[in-house]
């Protein structure tokens, strides 16, 4: 279809050409006629290089504005294939991409477990510490009513029950040393 606009692009050029080259001999003959027909002549042939140069302008007009179109024709044409290539490459991109994020998911997915797993033990780990501590807690009582019975023994008494010094001060750093045991909880 283009080539067809082309060859009659070409052919009305031709054409206008030859009515310009026959215009000019026109011209060249009325020039060399009597005055009274000369000056006829010579109106009308104004009349036909102003129609000439119009036709002219028109076509001029209407070949730029193929050319432009057949310029974009080209570049639609191209770009075309340029998007249909682009497109492939996009495609292979969005699919890659898309794997990446699966994997992505996958791997979100296996920390959340990890950590709820986590989680859970930690919470064992921390029941086991309460029990433990609740455990010393009531040790740490008994060893306290134990060595508060004799001391109270010896302010009514004024006597040891039998303890000497040495064993006071033993006494003492163990009630020392729970104060240091509940100091940790």
């Amino acid at each position: 279809m283009r080539k067809q606009k082309r060859q009659k692009f070409s052919e009305i050029k031709a054409g206008l050409d030859d009515a310009e080259s026959l215009i000019r001999k026109m011209d060249l003959e009325a020039r060399s006629l009597q005055p009274n027909v000369k000056a006829v002549l010579l109106a009308k042939l104004r009349e036909y290089k102003s129609d000439l140069n119009n036709l002219k302008s028109e076509h001029k007009r209407l070949a730029s504005a193929n050319s432009n179109q057949a310029a974009r024709d080209d570049l639609l044409e191209s770009g075309m294939a340029d998007a249909m290539s682009v497109s492939a490459n996009q495609r292979g991109r969005l699919m890659m991409s898309t794997e990446r994020l699966n994997e992505s998911s996958d791997r979100i997915k296996e920390s959340i477990r990890t950590m709820r797993e986590t989680e859970e033990l930690g919470v064992s780990i921390l029941q086991d510490l309460h029990q433990q501590r609740q455990s010393l807690l009531h040790a740490n009582d008994t060893v306290f009513l134990l060595l508060k019975v004799p001391y109270r023994h010896h302010l009514l008494t004024g006597k040891f029950e039998g303890k000497d010094e040495k064993e006071i001060n033993e006494e003492r750093r163990k009630k020392e040393q729970v104060k240091e045991i509940k100091m940790l909880f």
